[in-house]
């Protein structure tokens, strides 16, 4: 496995600083987003053995830097398409916290109306349009979007850009290198960013491609690649701002890799035993979160009461949210049909199972 913190020398890295120079409130506030999306997940996995969730469930547990990073890169009027494991990015992003875990509960007032649980999230207000449940779905759509966004926008700092998320075992399918072609052929305003937990499910990237250097994989289309450290919020968030800028600027389709570690099983119902003790003792000092929490107090940015109140807020917000998930309503089931069609279709059938068949 690759060590984030220790990216190969055979490629361009984006590394940590010795001391933060950053908005001291900035770093506060990523921190308390960080701290949220950790909060929020270990609840969704309670909420999941409680069976108030159903389906499947990804969490973003161990992935908070990177999703905080890749986050802030982005302008309120850009795009996001993500994986199923996207939770922590609908918040970053700034979808309330209750209307999240409502859509997790399958109630009418989550993001997608309960229709979509915790793989389908979907808010046109912060642009994130999807959640997608098959792997490297989102890839053709997100590319398709940059192709409308190259129509509406010449290049420049005012281009409109797509983020497209996608794993390290998406960049095996064809629907990757297909898309990447034709970003490349018809110059797309769109960074693919693989977030490379280094587990497909279970299987090690080495195990799995034959250019386990993933940010490579781009090379044959001509777009360019950058690994970096995806424990490190701010090396994140700038090795994103310039794959952005050159997205908007040139429309330069860009490929960026983050290396981090999921903490938890690719799913819930994981027990993840394909890892060792010595993995798992591993991933807890590699772990981000706290890192970046005594990062900070050593650097005088948080003080350990600061640290407290942020970690209690998001308690308290995410207790919150799952009160109010539990005590919306569910979807009307005369609703059921609505949204199949884009635009309504004549003489659609509505009918559930085991309802009489009746014909015009």
């Amino acid at each position: 496995m690759v060590d984030p913190a220790s990216a190969p020398a055979s490629g361009p890295v984006a590394t940590r600083g010795n001391r933060l120079s950053e908005d001291a409130e900035v770093l506060r506030g990523f921190y308390r987003q960080m701290t949220l999306i950790r909060v929020f997940e270990q609840r969704a996995a309670e909420m999941y053995t409680k069976a108030k969730i159903g389906g499947y469930c990804h969490l973003n547990l161990g992935e908070e830097a990177t999703v905080v990073g890749l986050m802030a890169a982005l302008r309120p009027t850009d795009y996001l398409f993500t994986t199923y494991r996207e939770h922590g990015y609908a918040l970053a992003r700034g979808a309330e916290p209750a209307r999240v875990m409502a859509e997790l509960f399958g109630r009418a007032t989550g993001l997608s109306g309960g229709r979509g649980g915790s793989m389908h999230l979907f808010d046109t207000q912060h642009r994130l349009l999807g959640g997608y449940g098959i792997v490297g779905g989102q890839i053709p759509p997100a590319t398709g979007a940059a192709l409308a966004v190259s129509y509406r926008h010449e290049p420049g700092g005012d281009c409109d850009a797509v983020m497209c998320l996608l794993g390290d075992a998406a960049t095996n399918i064809g629907a990757f290198h297909e898309s990447l072609n034709l970003a490349a052929v018809w110059r797309l305003p769109i960074v693919y960013v693989i977030v490379n937990n280094q587990l497909g499910m279970g299987t090690p990237v080495e195990a799995a491609a034959g250019e386990p250097e993933l940010y490579r994989r781009g090379c044959s289309y001509r777009i360019p690649g950058q690994r970096v450290d995806g424990n490190d919020v701010l090396a994140v968030r700038e090795a994103a701002r310039d794959a952005l800028d050159q997205a908007r600027g040139e429309h330069q389709p860009m490929l960026l890799e983050t290396v981090s570690y999921r903490l938890r099983g690719h799913s819930v119902v994981d027990p993840a035993r394909y890892r060792s003790d010595a993995d798992n003792q591993r991933l807890r000092e590699q772990d981000p979160l706290p890192a970046f929490r005594a990062r900070l107090i050593d650097d005088g940015v948080l003080d350990t009461q600061d640290a407290a109140r942020i970690d209690s807020e998001a308690e308290q917000t995410v207790a919150a949210a799952v009160d109010a998930a539990d005590h919306a309503p569910a979807p009307d089931v005369e609703a059921l049909f609505d949204y199949v069609y884009a635009t309504p279709v004549a003489n659609t059938y509505r009918g559930r199972p085991g309802d009489p068949v009746v014909t015009p």
